[in-house]
């Protein structure tokens, strides 16, 4: 399984079709979670869009059946993610899109930024400790397991990478809507006026002027 196997063989028919299950699921619960992309977390899949997407991982499926050991390791990490969007599709999907984006922005923004990473590498540290557990059992010699566990660590790591990019992105927003509002609240510097001859009048005023009385 660690050599590029042939076309249309038995092994090469069982790697496509487990390919195409996987990355189907994963297609799946994103269509159920967020149908217009609005909740995508990878920004290459947003840009792609569905248009694009389902024939380029199409190709792809056809490509990777060639060799067991990425195969296993696309299909793992797909079946993980198609898990996690699931998880949470009902809520999005009944909420919508924008109104959860905006709620999930909210519960973020109102949540410790040092608690947040805490959870966050505490679920991807166990999740990649299981693959890694795969991984070492499987003592290299045994493919299968080994592509599992390498499937697992690598979801572990999608995970933590996605979303801190996320974070990361949403944090340059909000800088960039506060230094906005600053500007439209900022005060105008009032212009000095042209006096005669073309000349320009200052006028100045003390802050503490009083109203001359008649």
């Amino acid at each position: 399984m660690e050599e590029l196997v042939p076309f249309a063989s038995r092994l090469y028919g069982l790697m496509f079709l487990l390919l195409v299950v996987a990355r189907g699921m994963d297609f799946l619960s994103t269509w159920v979670a967020t149908p217009n992309l609005v909740l995508e977390g990878n920004p290459i899949a947003k840009k792609l869009g569905w248009k694009w997407g389902l024939p380029l991982n199409l190709v792809l499926c056809f490509g990777f059946a060639f060799w067991p050991l990425p195969a296993i390791v696309i299909s793992t990490t797909s079946v993980l993610v198609a898990a996690r969007n699931f998880q949470s599709a009902w809520l999005m999907r009944s909420l919508g899109e924008h109104i959860y984006r905006e709620w999930h922005i909210e519960r973020v923004q109102e949540t410790s930024v040092t608690l947040y990473l805490f959870c966050l590498f505490a679920q991807t540290a166990l999740v990649g400790g299981v693959g890694a557990a795969v991984i070492y059992f499987s003592d290299f010699r045994h493919v299968p397991l080994l592509a599992i566990g390498l499937g697992i660590v690598a979801y572990a790591l999608a995970v933590a990478f996605y979303t801190m990019l996320g974070i990361w992105r949403m944090r340059r927003s909000a800088l960039y809507n506060a230094r906005l509002a600053e500007l439209k609240l900022a005060p105008e510097i009032p212009q000095p006026a042209p006096g005669k001859n073309g000349k320009v009048m200052l006028i100045s005023a003390r802050p503490d002027a009083q109203p001359q009385g008649k």
